[in-house]
C-alpha cells in the first residue's frame, strides 16, 4: 500500500524558514514523480513544486527563488526548504503523487508575526 507522510510544519515569523520532509513507502521511489501541494482556508489546492525521477524541478510563479524541492532517493523521502516565507504561504502542505493517486495527511505551515 502507497504512503506519504509529512513532517516538519510549523510557526514562523515572516522572512524564516522551515524545511518540509515526505517520506514514502510502498513503491519503487526513484522511479516517479513527486510533488508538493498547498491550500489555504477558502482556496483551492495549489501546486507549489514538482520533482522528476531525473531531478529536473518546477515552480509555481509564487514560490520561485524561494523554496527548492530535493529528493534523496535512498531515505524515499522528498523535501521542500522554505525560505524568505510571506504571510501568504500559510497552508497545509501535502506530498502528492499522481501515479497512485495518494496524498500524505498534509502539515500544517503558519507564517505569522
Amino acid at each position: 500500500q502507497v504512503q506519504l507522510v509529512e513532517s516538519g510544519g510549523g510557526l514562523v515569523q515572516p522572512g524564516g524558514s522551515l524545511r518540509l520532509s515526505c517520506t514514502a513507502s510502498g513503491f519503487t521511489f526513484s522511479s516517479y514523480t513527486m510533488s508538493w501541494y498547498r491550500q489555504a482556508p477558502g482556496k483551492e489546492r495549489e501546486l507549489v513544486a514538482t520533482i522528476r525521477s531525473g531531478g529536473n524541478t518546477n515552480y509555481a510563479d509564487s514560490v520561485k527563488g524561494r523554496f527548492t524541492i530535493s529528493r534523496d532517493n535512498a531515505k524515499n523521502t522528498v523535501y521542500l526548504q522554505m525560505n524568505s516565507l510571506k504571510p501568504e504561504d500559510t497552508a497545509v502542505y501535502y506530498c502528492y503523487i499522481l501515479r497512485f493517486n495518494s496524498w500524505g495527511q498534509g502539515t500544517q505551515v503558519t507564517v505569522s508575526s
